[in-house]
């Protein structure tokens, strides 16, 4: 057990409202019920498996867990308003023996962190803080509202759907990253080689900054948006379907490989670049 465990448990910090468990072939299932307050905080840590976190009414985190097989533990703690759950591997265990599968119902308002080292992360119709970190499994949040949404991984595919008036950071070294219909005051997307795409209108009084090395962006947005927009490419041909105002730039304009300019009335920044990939602005 963890030195944080076994803290919480001595001060009688762990409280578990209702533990069961039944098992099915060789899976056993266990289910966690947690009385929670207003904005709780959820963290789920799985080495190998999937975690889904939606929401539901009331002020309960529900965890559902499927574990594949006796080489793998479930440890869980509450302390107040903070939700801990972890998978603990036991010797001889491999990436199928140690698999758990989490379906975890929250509250809307509750802020969630949940890493899992090759399961894919889903996160949907939130509105507190989501924090996602995988390495080669997908990532897919949808429908969240009024929270940070922050994603790190290694060369999972990152898909975000509906996110508004949020605070998005996603950071992928390899993996390729949509956004479709992601608003907000500030949207940062970081890729060494994956390709981003973005599909949506911009917002309004946004910062936008899409920025992979050697992977490819492509922006799609509708005639009518009004963004501020930069694209670079030091070695890659770069593209754009508007007819944009001239507008300063700290760079040198040079025809297929850097623009700027303004649509609109410029409400939104956009800064696409990249080292070496194609960078295309496409109106829908």
């Amino acid at each position: 057990m963890q030195p944080g465990f076994r803290r919480a448990a001595s001060l009688g910090t762990v409280v578990i409202l209702a533990v069961t468990a039944y098992a099915v072939g060789d899976e056993l299932h266990r289910d966690y019920r947690f009385k929670v307050g207003h904005r709780p905080s959820v963290s789920i840590v799985n080495q190998y498996g999937p975690i889904s976190v939606k929401p539901a009414n009331g002020h309960h985190v529900i965890v559902s867990a499927i574990l594949h097989s006796d080489k793998v533990e479930v440890f869980q703690s509450q302390s107040g308003n903070r939700i801990s759950i972890s998978s603990h591997l036991l010797p001889g265990s491999d990436a199928e023996s140690g698999r758990v599968d989490y379906e975890v119902l929250v509250p809307a308002d509750a802020s969630v962190t949940l890493h899992s080292a090759t399961g894919p992360l889903h996160a949907e119709r939130l509105h507190g803080d989501v924090i996602l970190e995988g390495n080669t499994g997908r990532v897919d949040v949808s429908d969240v509202s009024e929270g940070h949404v922050h994603v790190r991984t290694m060369d999972g595919l990152v898909t975000l759907t509906n996110i508004t008036d949020g605070h998005v950071e996603i950071t992928s070294v390899s993996g390729n990253v949509a956004l479709k219909t992601v608003t907000g005051p500030f949207i940062q997307v970081n890729s060494s080689s994956g390709k981003i795409l973005y599909d949506g209108d911009f917002g309004s009084g946004g910062q936008y900054e899409l920025t992979s090395h050697t992977g490819d962006i492509e922006a799609t947005a509708p005639s009518y948006a009004s963004i501020d927009v930069t694209a670079r490419s030091e070695q890659g041909k770069v593209e754009s379907d508007f007819a944009l105002s001239p507008s300063y730039t700290s760079f040198a304009v040079r025809a297929g490989s850097a623009f700027a300019g303004t649509m609109g009335k410029a409400a939104s920044s956009v800064k696409l670049f990249s080292f070496s990939g194609r960078i295309h602005l496409r109106k829908r």
